[in-house]
């Protein structure tokens, strides 16, 4: 298995900065492997959400530097759950976190894993009083001890990789002329992020009936921000390359009351549909 020594170790979870959570990891990484550099992707993922942290990971992941990957989003921490490191691209990059689905997406996005292991040795782990920090005391340390050369194979035992836990990502799809979607993100400028391509609606126009419970609203396929009229909502292409519903300088969370995990519906434009105003349906008595 490779031993490349590694340069950067790109740092994902959940801990948020309000506690010492982070620091310790990244303290303990310098005191093992003190010319690493530590790269923070994010760490105000939802806490527990590990689809949330895995769909950040994967739209990180093809702009990340080479290296070791440290992703902690990990609610069954001390559990049965196993701690895992795995190559991928053959040995372009290590994974480090929990075997709970978190890290498969962006494996994914990169290419393939070719080798596995769980990490049990504890020579590479850190003395613990309690299992309740595998961020500190297991996950910390491995990716410390990569950037030192130490094989990976010496941090556990070997394990199928196809034995590893998907990423469940939900899929939107086209039947007919209508499209259905779920709002995998709500970035902090109010974006809404679709699990729907430009390719998914190609044949669906550039204007388009958004439709969610009884609300109905006018939208329009823009390619930049500025081409969105006041008021109304666009969608355009994101950064990851998925559709996005957009406002000009507003967040259309805000205004449409939408937020991550909800479904809506796009279909062509209707002339009954006003370019602003929501419409209600109520059903007839």
């Amino acid at each position: 298995m490779n031993s490349s020594r590694y340069r950067t170790i790109s740092f994902l979870s959940d801990y948020g900065t309000k506690d010492e959570f982070v620091g310790v990891v990244k303290s303990v990484i310098h005191s093992l492997a003190p010319e690493s550099k530590v790269i923070d992707i994010s760490h105000d993922v939802k806490a527990h959400d590990i689809r949330a942290g895995g769909l950040t990971l994967a739209r990180s992941a093809q702009y990340l530097d080479l290296g070791v990957v440290l992703a902690v989003v990990d609610p069954g921490v001390g559990g049965s759950r196993k701690g895992v490191a795995l190559e991928v691209n053959g040995g372009e990059y290590v994974f480090v976190g929990p075997d709970n689905g978190l890290l498969a997406p962006a494996v994914a996005m990169l290419g393939e894993s070719s080798c596995a292991v769980e990490l049990n040795n504890p020579e590479f782990h850190l003395p613990s009083l309690s299992p309740t920090f595998a961020g500190r005391d297991i996950f910390a340390p491995v990716a410390a001890h990569l950037c030192r050369g130490v094989p990976l194979d010496e941090l556990g035992s070997p394990i199928p990789v196809h034995s590893l836990q998907p990423g469940l990502l939900p899929v939107g799809g086209v039947n007919g002329e209508i499209a259905t979607a779920e709002i995998l993100w709500a970035d902090r400028f109010g974006n809404l992020q679709l699990n729907l391509s430009p390719q998914d609606i190609q044949g669906l126009g550039d204007n388009l009936s958004l439709r969610f419970g009884e609300t109905v609203r006018r939208v329009m396929r823009v390619k930049t921000f500025e081409e969105i009229p006041n008021s109304e909502i666009g969608l355009i292409v994101d950064s990851s390359g998925l559709l996005s519903l957009s406002m000009y300088s507003r967040s259309a969370s805000e205004e449409l009351q939408l937020y991550e995990g909800q479904q809506i519906e796009l279909s062509p434009v209707s002339d009954e549909i006003p370019n602003s105003s929501p419409v209600i349906l109520r059903k007839q008595r």
